[in-house]
């Protein structure tokens, strides 16, 4: 007979046991009084770091109350918005703000990132020379407390405000500014995109406590871009411009963001692509008006049904609504008891688009020939788009430029769905059915087949490829759906590595075409990425840039919208109505001309805020 488990064998295992949890609660506790050390030593350094500064500034005579109090006077008119949130008798600072992104940013770093979502989280964290007001749209001073330009319009001086600060303490000077741009131009640097935007300042110098930004020839935006450049601190990123590998190192991070904005990245190196993006106010931010979130936070969530739970939770703060769910939830009683939504055309409001890639491998591929794009245009049908993908919340687009400002041309239809005059124009280009089977065949014998790439996780995408496929398949074309993670995505276009593609570009009141149709910018790293090449088109871009009578400049617009109406390098779908829903706590939303009045928004301070009493995190 085997022993039994006695009294005595289960003292034992209870004192063993009791012994294990002592332990693991031992080591718990160091853990935690590590991390306490960790904080204090480094709010200690912090610390350190003011006092030095504070007594760094007095030798120089710098006048500590320059921040004002009450309302901001003319030189920090910037802020004067998110004054008067903060004068509302239910302001308060608190609480986090939780947001959302469909796929993970690949990186933080600034200057080397390509997504949307990069440039949201940097918004908060890199501050510019000048904002805008969300209403008015007027230039207002953020970093500068003032700007001059000369008569010629060649040379923009930025005073810079005294008592600004990086995160880490150290102030941020004109030197900063003035590094800032030989950072973007320095050739080791893989930034081709900003090097469009920066290619006709010809320098940009330091002089006291001015930023001086010179021009070879005169450039209608030329203060926006200035004023608009994300200021970075040499004292940080300055060692990546020391050697060739130094700079290789750069290229190659995924999470260097580190700026004076009013929020910050708890460590400026560590961020890696898959994990959530958390912001913590920055404590010495230098502003008129302190950030009133103490977090703000993305979750990544690819899947629209685990976004929409998520905010149905109340774990989310945000929710842009997809069409086919929009008035699902505006009949959900329940819900809009909690939150506020809001349906509004942008007049910022971006397009989606498909792009024929022309050159794959060094060679042309069949959408090289115009007509082969212009019949795929007339394959697609946007009034069907608009009314079955996008339920009616969009308007079809036929060009890059919003319906809503004077760039756009309205003298130029919209094609109509038309497959004979699309099996026509492929006709014309040597695409024909051969062999009777329905599908069109290249003069080598070659069935039409086009691989579609989008981003995957979208349902309204996925509902739009099968609408193009059963579409295009009346034209003799085979459409063949590739969805793909978001770093495929951005890997394909970069290695221009597909047919087609659907994708959304931002937009602007004025948007500069130059970065995504000149034919110079169809390099490496270049969002020409379908190799599109018109020098009638180039030269018109060309002219308008430098065309400093808005009318004038307009007209020249609408001949380049007539060029790209023709030529069809995209085909473009739609511009889609944002359905806004956000938690209720948040107080002081507002709808602008700019759309909302989103925190962080060409830098401006955050005008939102969640009153004390219904704080929750």
């Amino acid at each position: 007979m085997g022993k039994r488990f006695g009294a005595k064998d289960l003292l034992l295992f209870l004192v063993l046991g009791a012994i294990l949890v002592s332990v693991w609660l031992a080591m718990v506790q160091i853990d935690r009084q590590w991390v306490f050390i960790r904080e204090t030593q480094q709010k200690l350094d912090d610390q350190t770091r003011d006092i030095a500064e504070i007594r760094r500034q007095l030798r120089r005579g710098v006048d500590l109350t320059e921040r004002p109090t009450g309302s901001p006077g003319a030189g920090w008119s910037g802020f004067r918005r998110a004054a008067e949130a903060e004068a509302r008798e239910d302001y308060a600072r608190g609480d986090w703000l939780v947001s959302v992104f469909g796929d993970t940013p690949q990186r933080l770093t600034p200057t080397i990132s390509t997504d949307n979502y990069a440039s949201v989280v940097q918004q908060r964290v890199l501050d510019t020379l000048l904002t805008r007001d969300p209403e008015t749209l007027a230039w207002l001073p953020l970093l500068a407390s003032g700007w001059t330009v000369s008569d010629d319009g060649l040379t923009y001086r930025f005073r810079i405000r005294p008592g600004v600060r990086f995160s880490d303490g150290e102030p941020l000077t004109a030197e900063d500014v003035a590094f800032t741009y030989r950072f973007i131009m320095d050739q080791r640097i893989a930034t081709p995109r900003f090097r469009a935007f920066y290619g006709r300042i010809t320098a940009v110098t330091a002089e006291g406590d001015e930023a001086v930004f010179q021009y070879a020839e005169p450039y209608y935006a030329a203060l926006e871009i200035a004023g608009q450049l994300p200021i970075l601190a040499e004292h940080f990123y300055g060692r990546f411009l020391e050697s060739a590998d130094a700079a290789e190192r750069y290229n190659n991070s995924t999470g260097l963001l580190f700026g004076s904005g009013p929020y910050k990245l708890a460590d400026p190196e560590s961020w890696t692509p898959g994990t959530t993006v958390e912001l913590l106010r920055n404590e010495r931010y230098w502003g008129a008006v302190q950030p009133s979130f103490d977090r703000v936070i993305w979750k990544i969530i690819s899947n629209d049904a685990a976004y929409l739970t998520e905010f149905k939770n109340g774990d989310v703060d945000s929710y842009q609504a997809r069409p086919l769910n929009y008035r699902e939830l505006l009949a959900d009683e329940e819900l809009m008891s909690r939150v506020q939504h809001f349906e509004y055309q942008d007049a910022r409001g971006g397009y989606v688009f498909v792009a024929w890639n022309q050159q794959r491998n060094g060679e042309p591929t069949w959408f090289a020939d115009a007509r082969v794009r212009e019949a795929m245009t007339y394959l697609t049908d946007r009034e069907r788009i608009v009314d079955e993908v996008f339920l009616g919340f969009a308007q079809t687009a036929n060009g890059p430029f919003n319906p809503l400002g004077s760039q756009h041309n309205t003298e130029l239809p919209v094609r109509a769905y038309d497959p004979e005059r699309a099996r026509a124009l492929l006709a014309e280009a040597g695409f024909e059915d051969r062999d009777g089977d329905g599908v069109v065949e290249s003069p080598s014998g070659e069935p039409f087949r086009v691989s579609f790439m989008y981003p995957a996780g979208s349902d309204d995408y996925k509902r739009l490829s099968l609408l193009l496929k059963d579409l295009y398949v009346r034209g003799g074309v085979i459409l063949e759906p590739d969805p793909a993670d978001w770093p495929l995505v951005l890997k394909a276009i970069d290695d221009k590595a597909f047919d087609a593609i659907s994708l959304g570009w931002t937009s602007g009141f004025e948007v500069d075409l130059y970065q995504f149709f000149h034919s110079s910018q169809s390099g490496p790293g270049g969002d020409n990425f379908v190799t599109y090449a018109n020098p009638e088109l180039d030269a018109v871009i060309e002219a308008a840039r430098a065309e400093l009578d808005e009318e004038v400049r307009m007209v020249l617009w609408r001949q380049a919208h007539a060029m790209i109406w023709k030529d069809q390098p995209y085909t473009f779908l739609m511009r889609s109505a944002r359905l806004d829903f956000l938690a209720d706590r948040i107080a002081n939303v507002q709808r602008v001309r700019a759309g909302l009045n989103w925190p962080g928004l060409w830098r401006m301070p955050t005008e939102w805020y969640v009153p004390a009493a219904l704080q929750k995190h």
